[in-house]
This record gives structure tokens, sequence and C-alpha cells, in this order.
């Protein structure tokens, strides 16, 4: 699988229906595979974060989350059409998993947001299982957790924890996912995908200005987004 680094960080050159067959191919496989969505924060973070750097360098599949990470990769010669979203990748993921039978976990976000997307994507996908629980990233809830994981043993875990908790507990928890083959951190993705938070029209997501429209709809990303500036120089200063 062809790949790069970008200021250190692994970036597989996957597009969508590439990354879907390797997650598919992670299940049928058996073990534990953790696949990360990088993004420029999750890079910039990894530079400073020791913890965070290692945990994504032992993910199976570190897909391009953003327009900034596609753009660093390509200029390292990796072929990438576009970004390999949380949001954009959960959909046709469920409908993999309810063609192969493979069971679904939704973990995380607000208390009855990941149920209401169970049911959507339930709705959307006859003979899916799919199962959610709000959880916490803290080890208090762990217990819990565990016990509800248990009862489902789901083939693919989606942990919307946001970064770097959802990484870090997936990498904590380890082998204690009972039957967890794939666990993937997907952010805010919940959230977007049960209309809470509006997504960017689809051409601003083509020309690479999503991050605009997140900042006017949620202006505390701005503290998040400020590493930006700083992640274009780093990238043109190391790839130029």
């Amino acid at each position: 699988m062809e790949q790069t680094r970008v200021l250190g960080v692994r970036v597989d050159c996957v597009d969508m229906d590439a990354a879907l067959h390797r997650i598919e191919s992670f299940v049928d496989e058996g073990g534990r595979h953790l696949v990360a969505t990088v993004n420029p924060e999750f890079v910039m973070r990894a530079a400073d974060d020791r913890e965070f750097a290692r945990v994504l360098e032992s993910a199976a599949l570190c897909l391009a989350d953003g327009s900034g990470v596609v753009w660093a990769a390509r200029r390292q010669g990796c072929s990438l059409a576009g970004p390999v979203t949380g949001v954009d990748l959960i959909p046709p993921l469920a409908a993999h998993c309810a063609k192969r039978g493979f069971r679904l976990f939704l973990l995380g976000a607000a208390p009855g947001v990941a149920d209401e997307l169970a049911r959507r994507l339930q709705a959307q996908n006859p003979g899916l299982h799919v199962a959610a629980h709000f959880g916490s990233p803290d080890p208090s809830a762990d217990q819990e957790t565990l016990a509800r994981l248990a009862a489902e043993r789901p083939h693919v875990l989606l942990v919307a924890y946001g970064a770097p908790k959802q990484e870090l507990w997936i990498d904590r928890m380890g082998d204690q996912l009972p039957g967890v083959a794939v666990a993937i951190g997907v952010g805010g993705a919940f959230d977007y995908l049960t209309g809470r938070v509006p997504r960017a029209p689809r051409w601003m997501r083509r020309v690479g200005m999503e991050w605009l429209f997140r900042l006017a709809q949620q202006p505390w990303r701005i503290r998040r987004m400020a590493v930006l500036p700083a992640y274009a120089v780093r990238v043109l200063r190391a790839h130029s």
C-alpha cells in the first residue's frame, strides 16, 4: 500500500473505496486494527505529543482526513483524489457492514446522539446490526462501556470522543475490546450525520474550504484551527 509522511506522520494513499476494502480485510483477518483519520491538527499535535505520535504510528491505516493533509501528501507524490473523512466514511461503511453481516457499534458524542445515528443507519441499511452507547474516555466509565461491548461483540467500533482522546482510549483499551477487529476514531462525525451540526455545501468541500464553513458555524474552533498557518509553513519548509 502506497504511503507517505507528512511532518513525520504516516498517511496512506488510499481513496474511499480502497479504505473500505482495507477495513473489510481487517475484519476478515481478525485481531485488532486502529484506523486513524489524520488531519493537520493530528500532525501538529504528534510533533509535540510523543504518546499520540506513537499511537498514530501503530495504526493499521492512516486516512487523509482534510484538504490540508491531502495537499501535503500530494506534494510528496501521494496520489489522492481527495480526503477520506470520518463523516464521509460512516455511511458506506455501514452499508458494507450490513452486506457482510459485520456488527457495528457507535460509541461517544453527547447522550442520545449515537442512538439516533444508529436508528438512521439501520433504517438506511436493512439487516444492519448496530448498537450505541455515549460512554466516556474517562477510566471510570470503562466497566460499563466494556459490558455494553461484550453484549454486542461488534466487529467495527466507531469512537466519537474527539482527538486525541478517542485514539488514546482505543490504544489504552487494546485487547480488552471484546470482538472488535477495527476501531476508528471519528471525532464529531455523529453530530454531522444526525444534523446537529450542519456540513459545508458540497462545493466548499470539493474546493477544500470546509474548514472555513466549520469556523463560521463553530467560532470556538478558532483555537484549534490556529495551528493551520504554522502547519502550512512547516510543510512548505519540509517538503519544498
